[in-house]
């Protein structure tokens, strides 16, 4: 239920529009291909999450197969990426209930991330409880949905197209593939799940298999009661497929289901997220103060939070097309480094304890760290973007943890006086009239002056109290 419950979220029902444009009702072999590109990782999962169950997921496993900056980064990743994720969701929830109630979006994006703050907060038992009933009911109206379009014997045959050619398929790929994502919080929360050598492969895999046979068939039911180029420009094709099939009741009973799959993913993305924080707090990458555990409900409520937080900011832009990319990025990086932790692991730990082994090794792997990098071919290029900005925040932050306070101190200091002696240069040329501010007064002449003179005082000073720093 975890693992459907992270998967099965807003995605399904809001990005399906955009991705039946770039790939017409081929979409349904671009699902299909994600799912085979999904399960090639998720048996790299099993593999790894029944050999080292510890939080931390993806962090834990290269943690284990390299260490160091490798093992940081994949963490890094790991933990932005449920947060985007989070936002996503709760984003679309906010998009979801507007069918039925005119709601301002991005304030109940941050009011829902809230609520399921303080229920994860409360602790995993909590959370199985809500996960198992919210997971059950969307299931099953999305399953209704389903049969209704395969078998309603009054809608329309089905018909392949692929405006853009197979490059738009695989542009569509890329786009929707975060609706497979999910199953991976199931190995996040490893530590708190009981025996996981046997439990983890298992829920992974049926996890997996489920959706690549789930997916298909709700976007091939789709088609069959709305062509492809009839829904493209829609905001939730489900629900608009749903009202022209079955009338108010099916708009009804797929908004319930998108509000369902909104919040069940909500609640998995900020528990992911905070294990990450953890583990990577009880390493020293992330403040300490992520490391505590309730006293109470035994979770860690610190690192909960404090993503939550950043959660909240997310989702107060509004925007989902973005932040599906950008929950597309960090994951597919993570994919991929997790691939690559297997096959270090298999050859420089061959007596590992493993419960459960990736079949046809070393394929499988190699074919998730292949796929996985192809995606990113195709990702949009704003978030590429960002996907470069923060890797280097990512260099940044270990090589600070790594070089200690004081040093980082003196480099900023240095820094600092170089600036103050770039600007008390600027300051002189002005002084002397060696730049020629044609139009300028005498007056404003000499503002400009003594804000560069300040501006480098401020930036000497600044500088010889960092050098001289003791402690």
């Amino acid at each position: 239920m975890m693992g459907i419950g992270g998967a099965i979220e807003v995605s399904v029902f809001v990005m399906f529009g955009y991705a039946a444009g770039l790939a017409g009702s081929a979409l349904v072999i671009a699902l299909v291909v994600c799912g085979v590109i999904n399960l090639f990782t998720m048996l790299s999962y099993a593999e790894l999450g029944s050999a080292i169950p510890k939080a931390g997921g993806e962090y834990t496993f290269a943690k284990a197969a390299y260490g160091g900056f490798v093992s940081f980064l994949t963490g890094w990743f790991e933990w932005i990426s449920n947060m985007f994720f989070a936002a996503l969701s709760a984003v679309g929830f906010g998009y979801i209930i507007s069918y039925l109630v005119p709601v301002n979006v991005p304030i109940t994006a941050i009011v829902t991330v809230a609520v399921f703050t303080l229920i994860n907060v409360r602790g995993v038992e909590e959370v199985g409880k809500s996960q198992t009933l919210m997971v059950g009911s969307l299931l099953a109206i999305l399953v209704a949905f389903t049969i209704n379009g395969l078998l309603a014997p009054t809608l329309q045959q089905f018909q392949l197209s692929a405006p853009a050619g197979p490059l738009g398929v695989i542009q569509a790929t890329a786009y929707i593939f975060v609706v497979y994502l999910g199953a991976e919080a199931i190995a996040v929360a490893q530590a708190e799940i009981k025996d996981p050598a046997k439990t983890i492969p298992r829920a992974i895999i049926l996890t997996a298999a489920a959706l690549l046979i789930l997916y298909p068939a709700i976007a091939y039911a789709m088609f069959r009661i709305v062509p492809a180029e009839a829904i493209s420009g829609q905001s939730s094709p489900i629900i608009y497929a749903a009202q022209l099939s079955l009338g108010d009741i099916g708009k009804i009973a797929l908004t319930l289901a998108g509000t369902v799959a909104a919040l069940s993913s909500v609640n998995t993305s900020i528990m992911a997220q905070s294990r990450v924080a953890y583990a990577l707090s009880r390493d020293g990458y992330f403040p300490q103060a992520l490391f505590r555990i309730h006293h109470k409900f035994n979770t860690p409520h610190v690192a909960i939070i404090a993503g939550a937080i950043l959660t909240a900011i997310l989702a107060a832009t509004g925007v989902i097309n973005f932040v599906g990319y950008a929950t597309d990025f960090g994951f597919i990086v993570g994919f991929a480094l997790v691939n690559l932790s297997l096959i270090k692991l298999r050859k420089e730990k061959p007596l590992l304890d493993r419960p459960f082994k990736a079949p046809l090794y070393p394929f499988t792997p190699i074919a998730g760290v292949a796929t996985s990098l192809f995606l990113l071919a195709f990702i949009d290029l704003g978030v590429l973007s960002l996907g470069l900005v923060l890797s280097v925040l990512a260099v940044l932050a270990y090589y600070i943890r790594m070089v200690g306070h004081l040093r980082i101190r003196i480099a900023f200091g240095g820094i600092s006086l170089g600036l103050g002696g770039f600007t008390a240069m600027l300051a002189y040329l002005v002084a002397t009239s060696r730049f020629a501010f044609n139009g300028l007064s005498p007056t404003a002449v000499s503002i400009i002056f003594f804000i560069l003179l300040f501006a480098s005082t401020i930036q000497i000073m600044a500088g010889v109290l960092n050098v001289t720093a003791k402690h």
